[in-house]
């Protein structure tokens, strides 16, 4: 019998009324998204509702927003009683992972979040840090451009290596844009400018994550109950004590995606479920294997096919 994992989104798989249907028909999802009011003081789940989009995509407000819905979604797919051998969760998604893994209250961590977004925004004025999609080069070849530019006084530095032929980069604005004309001069296939609030995953970071430290001294972590796969090891962490260090460095260290898939296929992992807002990381699963079953649980169609899926195929 081969494994399951749990895997959960991180920003950029928002959108205006993600979980809204889940919530009005099940009064524990409904519950979830309560609680995060209460714990934040805010109307988050009106703006996760009803928007406007423009202040759901702000980094402060996603980030416990997703968190939310997909913790919520977590809560309504409970009822399948399907168990994972490993959880893991893209950047911010990591906090859901451990949530679910229960090394993290949902309560710290949807406050951790809100803070980690406040932090990552600050850290770098508005317009001096950028991102950008580099897609079809090798990742030693790429890495050998961003030293490069770095090199000449500018950090830009790889930040979420997503999948073979996908990897975004991460730095100041003119290190990023000279990064991506040379990477396309040496045969990247496009170079795409992301729309986001800031250079996450870059050095440039560090101010937002020596902040969170602060926070999540304040919050109790426990040792997780499942092995949680850490984004900046791609490897297993279960200890309170080591999960705190791995946050804090995650926020100025790349997410090792595609490694963090091939660590779980290594162990025998042939199940993935993606529990949350979109299907990105189901995506990115497929592109790193096409062999492995893979579900996304984010309304209550999917959840109800892949129960049926699961459960009719190991009857």
């Amino acid at each position: 019998m081969g494994k399951i994992a749990f895997l959960f989104p991180g920003q950029g798989s928002q959108s205006v009324g993600m979980g809204k249907t889940f919530a009005e028909e099940n009064e524990a999802v409904s519950a979830i998204f309560k609680r995060a009011d209460t714990r934040l003081e805010t109307e988050l789940t009106k703006l996760i509702f009803e928007g406007p989009e423009a202040e759901l995509t702000i980094t402060t407000n996603t980030q416990p927003a997703l968190l939310t819905t997909s913790i919520a979604m977590l809560e309504a797919f409970r009822i399948a009683d399907i168990q994972p051998d490993y959880v893991a969760g893209h950047s911010l998604g990591e906090y859901s992972a451990l949530v679910c893994a229960q090394a993290l209250s949902f309560e710290d961590a949807v406050y951790a979040v809100r803070m980690r977004g406040s932090f990552m925004e600050d850290a770098v004025p508005e317009g001096q840090g950028a991102m950008a999609a580099i897609l079809g080069i090798e990742r030693s070849l790429l890495k050998e451009i961003t030293d490069e530019v770095t090199l000449k006084g500018q950090p830009v530095e790889l930040a979420n290596l997503n999948c073979p032929g996908q990897i975004v980069i991460s730095g100041s604005k003119e290190a990023v844009e000279e990064a991506s004309l040379i990477a396309k001069e040496k045969g990247a296939r496009r170079a795409i400018p992301l729309s986001v609030s800031g250079p996450f995953h870059s050095s440039l970071m560090k101010p937002a994550a020596d902040k969170l430290a602060e926070v999540l001294n304040n919050i109790n972590i426990n040792d997780a109950l499942v092995p949680v796969i850490a984004n900046v090891t791609a490897s297993e962490v279960r200890s309170g004590e080591e999960i705190k260090q791995k946050l804090v460095q995650q926020v100025y260290s790349p997410v090792l995606w595609e490694d963090t898939v091939n660590y779980l296929l290594d162990q025998d992992v042939d199940t993935f479920i993606e529990i949350g807002p979109g299907n990105v990381l189901s995506g990115l699963v497929k592109k790193i294997n096409r062999k492995v079953r893979v579900f996304s649980v984010n309304d209550r169609e999917s959840l109800e096919k892949t129960v049926e899926t699961i459960k009719g195929g190991n009857a």
